[in-house]
């Protein structure tokens, strides 16, 4: 008699091959198996095998956890900052791009139940589908756990994001940081240059990004949009050293200014 698979032996032998233990251990939390399995199962996998459930519903759930644990951390550590401005920093951190961010450092492609379709064009990298599944498994350590555990989960997903929300534009949106960041230095506006390589099913797209007719950064992707957020932000590091490198000397500058003036009205008295 063949035994039948479990459903996590069914999610262990997805194409990455990866350890269900290690991921539980990287999200710093136990989920239930069969809920486990839901919440990898992106609606291609389901239509294909029949019209089992998918993730969607704890994906909706998991948005509402996250927005309200994201938004209470914001209040709660940022109590001068006025409401439009903690829109912002809490779309900073729950953006599409964030949470696929957050996906690809756990490594999570590997584990979603992908459709044929979504397979072969690259679906384990698509930002939608990496965000929507981060939600998903945040809906089911809810469910699990309940609010309390689920907070710590989440603060732990996020909280390099929450950190640094405050100084980037909307959505962590590496291009609009940029822009603001070259008006503020007078450079003008960023153009961006992409080209293309490899097969339609699995293409490589290489950004540089010029402020003032000179390259200022550069960055690849699965996918143009992706490959110029990341020369964005490559450009936007290098500027924002610039400014800090530039800030210390003029306080060096500064003290010695400071210095002299007070060592010439010594001298006079």
């Amino acid at each position: 008699m063949t035994r039948r698979r479990s459903k996590v032996e069914t999610v262990a032998e997805a194409p990455a091959r990866q350890d269900v233990d290690v991921l539980m251990e990287q999200l710093g939390t136990t989920i239930d198996p069969d809920l486990l399995v839901l919440a990898l199962t992106h609606r291609s996998f389901a239509h294909e095998a029949g019209g089992i459930p998918t993730n969607e519903r704890l994906e909706f759930l998991g948005d509402s956890v996250l927005g309200i644990v994201v938004t209470e951390f914001l209040y709660r550590h940022h109590p001068g900052v006025p409401e439009g401005d903690l829109a912002r920093m809490r779309a900073a951190t729950v953006s599409q791009r964030a949470l696929a961010q957050v996906a690809r450092e756990l490594g999570l492609g590997g584990f979603i139940l992908l459709g044929r379709g979504e397979l072969v064009t690259g679906g384990r990298e698509k930002d939608s589908i990496l965000s929507d599944t981060v939600e998903a498994l945040i809906g089911a350590t809810y469910l699990c756990h309940g609010l309390e555990p689920t907070r710590a989960v989440v603060e732990h997903l996020v909280g390099h994001l929450l950190t640094q929300a405050q100084r980037l534009g909307a959505g962590l949106d590496w291009k609009t940081s940029l822009q603001e960041l070259a008006a503020e230095r007078g450079l003008g506006s960023p153009a961006y240059i992409v080209s293309g390589t490899g097969p339609d099913h699995a293409r490589t797209f290489a950004a540089v990004v010029e402020l003032g007719g000179k390259e200022a950064g550069a960055g690849v992707g699965s996918s143009k949009k992706l490959a110029e957020q990341n020369a964005a932000e490559d450009a936007y590091a290098r500027l924002d050293a610039e400014r800090a490198a530039e800030a210390a000397h003029d306080a060096v500058v500064a003290d010695a200014v400071a210095d002299a003036t007070g060592a010439n009205g010594s001298t006079r008295a």
